[in-house]
């Protein structure tokens, strides 16, 4: 067991106190963004095995089967396949989608066959990998997530009476929902600047109105009026209309696949996703947006937005505090522990679990087949090895396990205590 070393990426959307207060440390009076906690290249974590600190990206170079076990490393080959982060939005982010597996690879390699430099701002892929994600709310949570069912946003359309907006309503009354989508979309992307702002501020005015009117989509159309306060002339206001606002609760969670357009607008979340930085914009931001290449990528489906809760996995053993304490030595069991809480996820990347207060009961026996990643947001914890080595875990701080250890009993203690456990799946 590791403990991690881990960075923290600025942006200007991000929070100036959450991220601090998460690690006790005092703010620096700049925005915070991500924590990150893994082995991508743009901010791996760090590890020191007495020999002073490493990137957990050298480690796993060096020993890919021991780092991650033959399994995991077979399948994704010499990297670790996951990034745990801790996002704190106090403004909303860009409007981005992000590649499925196939439209990474082909893009970063067109990218690199042409020379565009990793870091240049021009530059759509970072890396060869897809990047499906997850977020899970710590806190109260404001986000747009893919498209509206299309009927639904007609109907706000209706409400609003933006004449600026009748090609966008037609596009969105062909009968193919895809065709629609990617019509509707492309129409404000492609506005002329000189009518943009104009759009915008039609827009703005006109969701002004119905969030202070008592409409069913004040909501959403609130949110859309800051938008187009903090984005003046952005034609990604126009597309926000076309999605799903959400508000999520405390442990609560979303599944992002790969093409769905979305933008957190307020909150921190534990996000976990595909060991990617590939991001694709489409608005709400002074950075980079290839409209041709996100139309490419983009997925036009629409529907409801499942908000996921953590399950218990059912299975053959009864609960851990009718075993009696566990010490090292303890005889191990195959699959989760009984009480560990499972967000259910349709990729093999990552599986994204929490650990609640112990009090009770046993510790969690944590089997250590592939590689994990231990999170703890509140209270206190404790992590123990078969060999007796103990970690001790304040709020913030983490803990990476490598494949192959003999498995891992974990205490959670507070009333509330939390923590958030990222591995593989099995295979």
């Amino acid at each position: 067991m590791d403990r991690l070393l881990n960075r923290i990426r600025a942006n200007a959307w991000g929070s100036l106190t959450a991220i601090p207060e998460l690690l006790g440390v005092a703010p620096t009076g700049k925005p915070q963004a991500e924590l990150w906690m893994g082995a991508h290249p743009g901010a791996p974590s760090q590890v020191d095995r007495g020999r002073g600190p490493r990137s957990l990206v050298e480690l796993i170079a060096e020993d890919p089967d021991g780092e991650l076990g033959a399994d995991t490393a077979a399948r994704f080959g010499p990297r670790l396949p996951f990034l745990l982060k801790v996002l704190a939005a106090e403004e909303p982010l860009s409007l981005q989608v992000h590649p499925d597996a196939a439209q990474a690879r082909q893009g970063f390699a067109e990218e690199e066959a042409r020379g565009v430099p990793i870091d240049a701002p021009h530059r759509n892929y970072r890396d060869s990998s897809h990047k499906p994600e997850m977020i899970c709310a710590i806190g109260d949570f404001e986000g747009l997530v893919g498209y509206r069912e299309i009927a639904q946003t007609l109907k706000l359309l209706d409400a609003l009476d933006v004449p600026q907006l009748a090609p966008f309503a037609r596009a969105l009354r062909n009968p193919d929902q895809e065709a629609a989508l990617r019509a509707a979309t492309t129409h404000v992307l492609m506005l002329p600047a000189r009518l943009r702002a104009s759009v915008v501020d039609a827009v703005a005015a006109a969701c002004r109105r119905l969030a202070s009117n008592g409409s069913p989509y004040a909501e959403a159309c609130a949110a859309v009026a800051g938008l187009a306060e903090r984005h003046p002339g952005d034609p990604g206001v126009a597309v926000a209309l076309l999605l799903n606002h959400i508000r999520l609760r405390e442990g609560e969670a979303v599944f992002l696949a790969a093409g769905m357009p979305h933008s957190y607008l307020h909150g921190v979340v534990v996000e976990i996703l595909a060991n990617s930085d590939n991001v694709l914009r489409c608005g709400l931001t002074d950075k980079h947006i290839d409209v041709g290449e996100l139309l490419r990528i983009m997925a036009f489906r629409a529907g409801p937005v499942e908000i996921l809760s953590p399950e218990i996995p059912k299975g053959p053993e009864g609960p851990r505090s009718s075993e009696g304490p566990w010490s090292p030595g303890s005889p191990e069991r195959a699959g989760p522990d009984p009480g560990e809480e499972v967000y259910a996820t349709p990729v093999a990347d990552f599986r994204l679990s929490r650990l609640r207060s112990t009090a009770g009961r046993g510790p969690y026996l944590l089997d250590t087949a592939g590689p994990q990643i231990l999170l703890c947001v509140r209270g206190t914890a404790t992590a123990t090895g078969a060999d007796g080595e103990v970690l001790d875990l304040a709020r913030g701080q983490s803990v990476y396990v490598r494949a192959g250890e003999p498995r891992v009993a974990v205490t959670v203690e507070g009333d509330d205590g939390l923590v958030f456990r990222a591995t593989v799946p099995c295979s």
